[in-house]
């Protein structure tokens, strides 16, 4: 399994920036069936490549640390609000898959930049069910595709929150974000629920997948 460690930098007086990049975290003895999954794709990316580095970004309560506790199959009934940033690490037969997964508050998201370094693949995060928010989300997604050092970056945009009823289908949601104008990388959006696990898995492999081509 992976090693979750939630930092509140905030709380300690502390930003982002003045923190050195954590690199590693100590793995867990037994890595679960997504780890395994992750990991056989990545041995079929080039054989120089041993790590790959995912960012995890979104507005505040989109769901991007519930989504990272599903995916390892930990318990997701009690999720605090990340305030600065989670990191799942997880090794094996010399792979390294990083998660980084960044705070969403508006007084976090100027901080974000300090993640963009190396990053492999992005994963943006949209609370389907908030429709008021889907303009501001949208707003923060075309600051993050402007950004040189995530140039050519893959991204999978996952519509979260499809187990309520109120939740826009994620082909609206591409509609109203304007995705079809994104031809700077390989993009797709897929829709899921962190609560019930829908389309976690598929959105990862094609992540992944898509990292090295």
């Amino acid at each position: 399994m992976g090693f979750l460690a939630p930092a509140s930098l905030f709380g300690l007086g502390l930003h982002p920036q003045h923190l050195p990049q954590a690199d590693s975290v100590p793995p867990c003895a037994k890595p679960n069936r997504l780890a395994m999954g992750l990991l056989n794709i990545l041995k079929k990316m080039k054989k120089d490549d041993k790590e790959a580095r995912i960012l995890v970004l979104g507005l505040d309560n989109a769901g991007k640390t519930t989504i990272l506790k599903k995916l390892s199959e930990e318990d997701i009934s009690h999720i605090m609000p990340t305030q600065g940033f989670n990191i799942k690490s997880i090794m094996q037969d010399g792979f390294k898959l990083n998660v980084w997964d960044i705070g969403g508050q508006k007084a976090i998201r100027p901080y974000w930049s300090n993640y963009f370094e190396n990053t492999d693949a992005l994963v943006y995060v949209i609370d389907s069910s908030d429709r008021r928010r889907l303009e501001e989300s949208s707003a923060e997604l075309r600051e993050l595709l402007a950004e040189d050092k995530l140039g050519g970056t893959p991204m999978l945009v996952y519509a979260n929150k499809q187990d309520l009823l109120q939740a826009s289908p994620a082909d609206e949601i591409a509609d109203v974000m304007g995705l079809a104008g994104i031809t700077d990388r390989v993009w797709t959006i897929q829709a899921c629920s962190a609560k019930t696990g829908e389309g976690l898995q598929e959105g990862m492999e094609w992540l992944i997948g898509n990292c090295q081509k």
